[in-house]
Parts: structure tokens; C-alpha cells; sequence
């Protein structure tokens, strides 16, 4: 695949995974400085490995999500939280199950910070059950 096409590709990916909102947003904030990385990860992250066939994008969501717990990178894990809720068709409860399985694999501080993080995306989205 040339990087046209990888760059094609990546974008349909990071939309149907992001949504148009995030994304429209996103190449609305690009500039001489970050353009280059832009397209760096529209090309490889989306165009390289979000389509890859061996696993769905439910799969993939679920590692990401599960990942940016493992490495604390709390910008990225509302970013994907978010997204799997608006654009994914996950649940809250999904979300929580993701957390739980983290608590025993990443430890109880990163899970507890990741459950703080997503119970305010879950209520901000009128999510949130009682």
C-alpha cells in the first residue's frame, strides 16, 4: 500500500474509531509543527493497524484501552473511553469489565484512577446508573 492510500485508509479508520467530531477537530488544530505527526499516526496507527483483519474493532478498542490503563496515559484512555461509548457501541458496563480485568493485571492505583476517569466520561454522557 503506498502512503496515499495508507493515508486514505487510516483516516476512514480514525473517523469510524474516533468519530467526525474528534477528528474534524483534531486536523483543525494541525500546524507546521504538529502536521508531520499527524500524519505519521493517520498512516501507520490507523492506516497500518486498525485495519488489519486478524481483530475487530471492538478487539482493538478493548486492548487500547486496557494499554493506556497499563501506561497511565490518561489523555489517550478518556480519548478511546470516550470514544468506545459514543462511537463503538460499548456500554458502561464494558467499560467497567475492561477496568476490573485491569485491577488484577495493572494493579488497583492504575485501575482505580482509570474508574475515577471513566465514571465522569459515563456521567457526562448521561450514562451514569444509580
Amino acid at each position: 500500500m503506498d502512503d496515499d492510500k495508507r493515508r486514505d485508509e487510516g483516516m476512514t479508520q480514525r473517523r469510524k474509531v474516533l468519530g467526525n467530531e474528534w477528528v474534524d477537530k483534531s486536523i483543525a488544530n494541525r500546524n507546521a509543527f504538529n502536521t508531520d505527526f499527524q500524519d505519521l499516526i493517520t498512516r501507520y496507527a490507523w492506516g497500518d493497524i486498525w485495519t488489519r483483519p486478524h481483530f475487530d474493532h471492538r478487539t482493538r478498542r478493548v486492548l487500547v484501552i486496557g494499554t493506556m490503563v497499563a501506561l497511565g496515559q490518561w489523555d489517550e484512555f478518556r480519548l478511546h473511553v470516550r470514544a468506545a461509548l459514543t462511537e463503538g457501541g460499548f456500554s458502561p458496563d464494558d467499560i467497567k469489565e475492561i477496568l476490573l480485568q485491569q485491577a488484577i493485571y495493572c494493579g488497583v492505583p492504575a485501575a482505580n484512577h482509570a474508574m475515577k476517569e471513566a465514571s465522569a466520561i459515563v456521567a457526562e454522557l448521561g450514562l451514569l446508573k444509580r
